[in-house]
């Protein structure tokens, strides 16, 4: 297959493997996507497995594919070949990668679904050009990804980083996770619609729009309503995105202090509202960071291939794993899943950590 810049890059599937949806795609070098099929998540592992194979198989009924990526929203292991555990999904412990392998015959890789995205900001998009980056897909809750030196940084076992689950508020609201004040109950579309509730709790009166929904159906109120009545000029909700934007940036300020980043990527659901947040929260980051006046800010960006992204890092990953050299990796890989081989046919293609691949130049 020769993609539109002129390299000969093989067809891989990439695959969002949702709490609510599987969204399949084949993407080729370029990182465009060239066809897409969806459907419903499964609840049971059995009917999950049969689900991605017969989308896989569907895609390969129209095109030549030679690995698939799946991006997770879950723990994957170090070898990214099995998901630990995944908070909608029922695997835990389970070798994904090579079960999915066996029943398609061709080299399959698992993968954090905001390390996949970052790798397809990084390759084609947002964090093209960057050395050290960071990716904040803000949705139902946060999920996160660290660029180190152009590659990904998975931590030890995998499960590097879970900014969101940061403490920024002892004994705050409660998470899911068990503990109590993560960044995420502060800074989600679900902090959105909690803040709203607390607000409207103290002054109903003030809201135009919020009040009517909260009063009809509390539960029926979404992160995506919110920022709605934000843009069509409700005070409460205007105070919620304000509040939204200062917990933002004081958590990016946070992760700054550690990493000093040179690019962050704002990604997930509630990106697509940053116009009502984003330049406060550059402010509030502004500010909050540790000797800002006598260092270099990381420029704050959004994603530039939106839900597509996961979907376009797992499938280039996917590539990657199957050639290195055909993605542009300049070197061999240095984790624990280069060493493991994938294929089901043969097992012969090795899984690469992280390319480097040249993605364009710093903007």
């Amino acid at each position: 297959m020769t993609t539109r810049i002129g390299r000969e890059a093989p067809l891989t599937v990439g695959i969002d493997v949702g709490g609510t949806n599987i969204r399949a795609s084949v993407v080729d070098g370029a990182g465009e996507v060239l066809d897409s099929v969806q459907a419903a998540t499964p609840h049971s592992e059995q009917a999950l497995e049969d689900g991605l194979e017969r989308a896989v198989r569907e895609l390969c009924g129209r095109h030549e594919i030679g690995a698939v990526g799946l991006a997770v929203a879950g723990f994957v292991d170090e070898t990214r070949s099995s998901v630990r555990f995944a908070p909608h999904l029922p695997w835990e412990d389970t070798p994904v990668a090579d079960r999915l392998s066996e029943r398609l015959g061709l080299p399959v890789i698992l993968e954090h679904d905001a390390n996949a995205a970052m790798w397809a900001e990084y390759r084609f998009g947002a964090a093209a050009g960057a050395h050290n980056g960071v990716l904040v897909a803000i949705g139902t809750g946060i999920g996160a990804a660290l660029l180190v030196g152009g590659e990904l940084y998975r931590g030890s076992y995998g499960v590097a980083p879970e900014l969101g689950h940061l403490q920024v508020v002892p004994h705050g609201r409660a998470c899911p996770c068990g503990k109590r004040g993560c960044w995420e109950r502060y800074c989600s579309g679900t902090a959105l619609v909690d803040t709203a509730i607390e607000m409207l709790a103290t002054d109903p009166a003030r809201s135009t729009v919020l009040a009517r929904e909260v009063f009809r159906d509390a539960g029926s109120l979404t992160g995506r309503r919110v920022a709605g009545a934000a843009q069509d000029g409700d005070p409460v909700a205007l105070r919620v995105l304000a509040d939204f934007a200062r917990w933002l940036g004081l958590g990016l300020a946070f992760v700054s202090d550690i990493f000093d980043p040179d690019l962050i990527v704002i990604a997930g659901g509630v990106s697509s509202s940053a116009a009502l947040f984003l330049d406060d929260a550059r402010d509030h980051y502004a500010a909050a960071i540790t000797g800002a006046r006598h260092r270099p800010l990381a420029r704050i960006r959004t994603t530039q291939l939106g839900e597509a992204a996961g979907m376009i890092g797992a499938a280039e990953l996917a590539r990657a794993a199957l050639a290195p050299e055909r993605s542009g990796d300049r070197r061999t890989a240095k984790t624990p899943a280069s060493r493991r081989t994938k294929s089901a046919a043969g097992r012969a293609a090795k899984a690469a950590a992280t390319p480097d691949g040249k993605a364009g130049a710093h903007r």
